[in-house]
């Protein structure tokens, strides 16, 4: 029996965990600790959101600071993992006949680096960036996952990172929150009873899920990563969810390892 390599979908939050010691960077630390050294990273981020399915190929990928407003020190963090080109090409393989670009210009976003920082600290781990073609169905996305699910035989830990639930404008800037929104404790409830049963099929077609899903996916960027993730559960793996946490009230830190 082969050994399985887990996919594991992160919920990375505010860009500054990247530099913040706390309960979910301390758990993203341990899972590093935990899980097999991966030969290779292949992460989708809900940050390179464009209307084609690319692929990082450069050896050097840099670190893209994609946010604004943040202080001088987080613009200054650099994670020189190695970019892998074989890893690329074989995602391009596995995807054939979908056309896959390899692209020269991304590097890693903060979806990637914020959380591989903690997870993978020496940045030593070659990783591999895959975008989230906008223009296409949820159903697309996790199709895509289950045709790199092979990857994790390889070696390759596939890493998601996104939120479960994502929704700023509901967010409490600046406020003292008692307690996160009833709907957004609903959906992440119903979300982890699905991926538990591994019943998916709800989860691909989540705005059928009514007013709790539409409050908590207001947009898609953030929820997709995970599809690509439980994609590639295969039968003998476990289900587990290391980190857990609701931020300002509607900002899921649920992570979910497959694997």
């Amino acid at each position: 029996m082969s050994t399985l390599m887990p996919a594991v979908f992160f919920g990375h939050g505010n860009p500054m965990n990247a530099l913040l010691q706390n309960g979910y960077t301390e758990a993203w630390a341990a899972l590093g600790r935990e899980i097999p050294r991966p030969k290779a990273i292949l992460c989708v981020s809900a940050h390179w959101f464009l209307a084609e399915t690319g692929v990082t190929v450069s050896t050097a990928p840099r670190t893209i600071h994609d946010f604004g407003g943040f202080p001088p020190e987080l613009y200054a963090v650099q994670y020189p993992a190695p970019g892998d080109p074989e890893l690329a090409r074989r995602v391009q393989s596995l995807l054939a006949p979908l056309p896959v670009t390899l692209d020269q210009s991304w590097g890693l976003d903060h979806g990637a680096w914020s959380v591989l920082r903690h997870v993978y600290p020496d940045a030593d781990i070659p990783v591999v960036q895959l975008s989230i073609d906008e223009r296409q169905p949820a159903s697309f996305h996790y199709e895509i996952g289950k045709r790199l699910a092979p990857l994790r035989e390889e070696g390759v830990l596939i890493a998601g990172s996104g939120n479960l639930v994502h929704n700023l404008r509901a967010f409490a800037w600046g406020k003292r929150v008692v307690g996160p929104y009833e709907w957004a404790v609903r959906f992440e409830r119903q979300t982890r009873e699905m991926i538990g049963a591994r019943d998916h099929a709800p989860l691909v077609h989540y705005e059928r899920l009514g007013k709790d899903a539409q409050l908590s996916i207001p947009t898609p960027d953030h929820y997709l990563p995970l599809l690509y993730v439980i994609a590639s559960t295969q039968e003998r793996d476990a289900v587990t969810f290391p980190v857990e946490g609701l931020e300002g009230g509607s900002v899921s830190m649920l992570s979910v390892k497959i694997g």
